[in-house]
């Protein structure tokens, strides 16, 4: 217990890894809320009380922020590795569990999950999905026709979930809705 709150004050726990608890389950930052201060091909800069975090985002999510000096709210996913902390940025939440999924898939980084949806949209990749349309993946950049294949065999059978929460979702919310102006 002594080891667990070290370095933090009372009533905080040890920010460390927990015993049987899979670091996936935990969310660090879910969302961005605040002003945008800058808007670039691959990422954004979003004030939140006084702090920038630069969120790389693909094409599609882009095109639904707002104009620099307007308030946006923007579901992320952190990326953490070694030698890198990176957020990521996306429109809706079903934009970012298709990220999530399709990472899970060898050979698909973060990055070119970023480009699949790019160029696909969340609906266009569970289309590709449950068609088995390589061709249609494939037109990502940096994806090829083996890791195009990899990621229709391996995703197939696991995003029966995913494509259902699309469906609930699209049945609740217009496209876009997510990303919206945050409350001055």
């Amino acid at each position: 217990a002594a080891a667990e709150n070290r370095g933090c004050g009372p009533g905080h726990h040890w920010a460390g890894r927990h015993p049987g608890r899979a670091a996936e389950s935990r969310v660090m930052i879910a969302s961005v809320a605040g002003e945008v201060l800058a808007r670039r091909a691959d990422h954004v800069v979003i004030d939140a009380g006084g702090v920038g975090y630069s969120l790389a985002v693909s094409a599609e999510t882009l095109k639904a922020v707002p104009a620099v000096g307007e308030a946006v709210a923007i579901y992320t996913d952190l990326l953490v590795r070694e030698d890198l902390l990176q957020l990521f940025g996306f429109a809706s939440l079903l934009d970012k569990e298709w990220h999530k999924l399709l990472t899970t898939v060898q050979g698909v980084g973060a990055k070119a999950a970023m480009a699949i949806m790019g160029t696909l949209g969340a609906e266009g990749v569970a289309r590709a999905i449950s068609l088995g349309d390589a061709r249609a993946i494939q037109a990502a950049p940096g994806v090829g026709p083996k890791l195009a294949q990899r990621i229709i065999l391996e995703l197939k059978s696991k995003a029966g979930s995913v494509m259902a929460m699309g469906a609930s979702l699209s049945a609740t919310a217009q496209s876009g809705d997510v990303i919206e102006a945050a409350a001055p």
